[in-house]
This record gives structure tokens, sequence and C-alpha cells, in this order.
């Protein structure tokens, strides 16, 4: 049987599970020896390893057939070690995997002023944690390109499930911009995200970029009010700009600093991916009539 080796098995990979454990022998790198059981419960079999300890990686040359990598970078910085750390453990082998999927963020981008953005946008991000993606995916690429392996890049927007909404935020009754000085946002449903990274170990291009994308075409205070009326919490009060930047913290201010929408047709064109929640406010309307018991992918 195939051997796929999960680099990051968090709330995402698992959600592929069903479908990857039917289609290959799975493994997982894990560096807390507690989670050992509890892959094994998942019927992965686990691999004690640190991406931050090249030392600790040299069982991962030769091991797969496909890998899907869905760990971050580390928190400081503008490089991305740790996928250098990956990559040259992977090619301490003769054979290397066939393909790999890389999970990273639309917002390598950085500001588009709220333009239509496609795959071959060049990239231009504007913080630390956009710049460690960029660097992890153009060096995903050349070594693709330099050995023969199918790499492909899913670049994810904001992930939303039941389980992954602002409730808090909302209770707490933080402000969202005005409707004039909103940006536009983008959203997956974890269960969809899933589903585009199964799709793309199977149909994924070499050096291909998809954006993972829904059809929502929301501003971001828009996606707040679709929360709200789904859980029966106040809408968020609008303020200007201005305001913002004296009232909210910089990790929230960072986000309403770009506006941009993806463009999700190369996904449904070359994944053959159909979304399974196509836009935020039919998923919200599930939930709030009881449709949507847990999320799990089909």
């Amino acid at each position: 049987m195939r051997r796929l080796l999960i680099i990051g098995l968090g709330d995402v990979a698992a959600r592929a599970l069903t479908q990857l454990r039917a289609r290959y022998r799975v493994y997982a790198l894990t560096h807390r020896p507690e989670a050992m059981q509890d892959l094994r419960t998942l019927g992965v079999r686990p691999l004690l390893g640190d991406l931050d300890d090249p030392t600790s990686l040299e069982r991962l040359g030769g091991l797969a057939h496909a890998v899907l990598y869905a760990a971050p970078p580390p928190g400081r910085g503008t490089h991305d070690p740790r996928t250098r750390n990956l990559l040259a453990a992977l090619s301490r082998a003769q054979i290397l995997p066939q393909a790999l999927v890389y999970i990273s963020t639309s917002g390598v981008y950085g500001d588009c002023q709220g333009e239509w953005v496609s795959e071959t946008r060049p990239l231009a991000p504007q913080n630390a944690r956009a710049r460690r993606r960029a660097d992890a995916e153009a060096r995903l690429r050349a070594w693709g390109r330099a050995g023969g392996v199918r790499v492909s890049i899913l670049r994810a927007p904001g992930i939303y499930s039941r389980e992954r909404l602002p409730i808090a935020r909302l209770t707490l009754g933080t402000p969202a911009l005005r409707a004039a000085e909103d940006p536009y946002t983008n959203h997956i449903h974890a269960d969809d995200l899933a589903r585009a990274a199964v799709a793309a170990l199977a149909r994924g291009r070499p050096g291909r970029v998809y954006n993972v994308a829904d059809d929502s075409g929301l501003r971001m205070g828009e996606y707040f009010d679709l929360v709200a009326d789904a859980h029966g919490l106040p809408r968020p009060p609008r303020i200007s700009r201005a305001e913002a930047l004296q009232r909210l913290p910089e990790t929230q201010l960072s986000f309403m600093r770009e506006s941009r929408r993806l463009s999700n047709t190369r996904m449904k064109r070359e994944l053959r991916l159909r979304l399974c929640h196509p836009t935020v406010a039919a998923c919200m309307g599930d939930l709030y009539h009881g449709r949507i018991a847990h999320d799990a992918v089909q």
C-alpha cells in the first residue's frame, strides 16, 4: 500500500483522515511523545520528531510516496527554517516522494485593495508571518522542480467551522469597521480545505498554486454579522478606521489592512472540487436551523 506522511496533523489534516486511510498507509510526525497513542487510535503510525531539530528527522527520508505538509512556520523571522529542515530530511534518500501538498496562506498576496486575485498575481507579503509562508512556498517549489516532485501549494484564507468561529469576539462586543472602510475577506470551511488537500494529492499539477476559497465574497463585518445572527448574538458595532487604530490591538488591525477577493476558478477546474459549504451564509443558515450536527469530511 502506498505511504503518506503528514507533517502537522492538526484539525484540517485530521478531517481528511477518513479518505486518506482508504488510500494510504498514513504516518504522522509529532514532537510530543504523549500524542503518539492518540495518533495510533486514529489509525495513524506516529513518528517522533521536531521540525526545529534536524537530527530528529532522519527517519523521514525515503519513507513516503506522498507528503501532506500542514505545519506552520516558526513564530518569528522572515524565513522558514522548518521547511528547510524538512526538505533536507526528505532529500537524504535517493527516492523522493512523488507528490507533496503544502497548505499555505492567502496572506502572501498582501493588500490588493479589494481586487479579484488569481494565482498568477505577484506576491507582496506585508508582514513577517506572510513572508515566512512565501519563503516556504519558494523553497518547496524549487525543490519540486529540481527533484521531479509534484509540489502543489494550497493558499487558504480564513478557515472556519462550527468549532472555529469568532464567538468570543462577538460576545465581547469587539467592533468591526464601518461598511465604507471595511476590507473584503475570504473564507473556507475546514472540511472543504481538507477535501482540497486530498484532491491535490491526487490531481494537483507540478508546481501549481491553488486558491482554496469559497464563493462568499464578504466584507469582514458582513462575516461577523452572519455568525452573530446564526448564534443569537448582537452584531458588532461599527467604527471608523481612525477609531480602530486607537481601540484595537495590532493582531486584529493587521487583518483589517488587507483587502482582496480570491478567485477559486482554478481550484474548481483542476482539482474538480465541489464545495460542501459554498458560502458562509449557507453554512450559518444550516447551523441556525440545526442541519449541521457535526463537521466531517465526506
